[in-house]
C-alpha cells in the first residue's frame, strides 16, 4: 500500500510538472502563424521537456485569453484597446506589453496586375470602397476585389488606423482568417488586393505595391519611411516570471531576434 501511495504521488507530480512545462500562447496570426512557432522550436531545443500550446486566431483572442487567465502570453499586432485594459483591470489582470518585433503591413496585388504604385489616398479609397475599379487608380479596367483580415485581427484594426483614417472597410470586402489566406486569395484573383505582414510577402502569385514610392523593408520600417509600419507585442499579466519570463527574454535576446529577422520581421535592435 505504501509503495502504491508513493507511486501515485510520483505520477501526480509528473502530471503537474508536465502541465507546468507547457507554455500557453494565444493571439495574433501575424506572430503566431510563423514567428512564434519557430521561436518555440529553438527554445525547446535549449529547454528539453518544454512544450507549447500556440493558438493564432487574432490579437483580440490573445487579450481575451489573458483576461480569462487561460494563456500566459497574448500575442498582439496592435496595442491593447482601452476597453480591454478596463476588462483586464476588473479581473485583476495587468496587461503589460513587451515589443518583440517591428512589422510593415504590405499592400499586395496579383502578380499579373500592372499597377506600379499607389498613394496613401488611393489605398484609403480602395479599401473603403470609394474606388471600385482598377482603372480609377491607373490600372487596367476590372472590378477590385478587397481581401481583409477578420475583426478579431490586430492587423484589421491597425490597417484601419494607419491607412483608412479609422473608416470602415468596403461592404463588399471579404474577410480572411490569416495572412496566408489573404495571399492565397489575391494570388488566385487577377483583380484582388489585400494586405499582409512582412513575413508573408514572398507568397507565390502576389506582388507588393509601393506606397508613396516606399516598399516595406527593414530600412523603411525602422526609418519610418513606410507609412504602414507598426510594432508587435507579447502581453503578459504584469511582469512575467518562470518559464514565461524565460521565453520573453529569449525572444527579445540575440538568438530570438536573429530568428525574428530570418522569418521576415524587423528586429527591435
Amino acid at each position: 500500500m505504501k509503495k502504491l501511495f508513493l507511486t501515485l504521488i510520483a505520477l501526480t507530480s509528473g502530471i503537474l510538472s508536465a502541465r507546468a512545462d507547457t507554455l500557453v500562447i494565444k493571439g495574433s496570426d501575424t506572430l503566431g502563424a510563423k514567428l512564434v512557432p519557430q521561436l518555440a522550436e529553438e527554445f525547446k531545443a535549449q529547454h528539453p521537456g518544454t512544450t507549447f500550446d500556440i493558438a493564432a486566431e487574432g490579437s483580440t483572442t490573445g487579450f481575451a485569453a489573458l483576461i480569462d487567465k487561460t494563456a500566459a502570453i497574448g500575442m498582439a499586432s496592435r496595442p491593447a484597446k482601452p476597453e480591454e485594459v478596463a476588462a483586464a483591470t476588473a479581473k485583476g489582470v495587468n496587461l503589460k506589453p513587451t515589443t518583440v518585433a517591428y512589422d510593415g503591413i504590405a499592400v499586395i496585388v496579383n502578380s499579373a496586375n500592372p499597377i506600379k504604385s499607389l498613394t496613401k489616398r488611393q489605398v484609403e479609397q480602395i479599401f473603403t470602397g470609394d474606388v471600385s475599379d482598377w482603372s480609377a487608380v491607373a490600372g487596367s479596367a476590372g472590378k477590385i476585389s478587397v481581401y481583409t483580415r477578420n475583426t478579431s485581427s490586430g492587423t484589421y484594426s491597425e490597417f484601419k488606423e494607419l491607412a483608412m483614417k479609422k473608416r470602415d472597410y468596403s461592404p463588399s470586402s471579404q474577410k480572411m482568417a490569416g495572412n496566408e489566406q489573404i495571399a492565397a486569395e489575391v494570388a488566385k484573383n487577377p483583380n484582388g488586393v489585400g494586405y499582409v505582414g512582412l513575413a508573408y510577402t514572398k507568397a507565390t502569385g502576389v506582388k507588393v505595391v509601393p506606397i508613396e514610392g516606399a516598399l516595406p523593408s527593414k530600412e523603411s520600417v525602422l526609418g519610418k519611411a513606410y507609412p504602414y509600419a507598426r510594432p508587435t507585442f507579447y502581453y503578459t499579466d504584469g511582469e512575467p516570471s518562470g518559464m514565461t519570463k524565460d521565453f520573453v527574454d529569449f525572444t527579445v535576446g540575440d538568438a530570438g531576434q536573429k530568428i525574428v529577422e530570418q522569418v521576415g520581421f524587423v528586429p527591435i535592435r
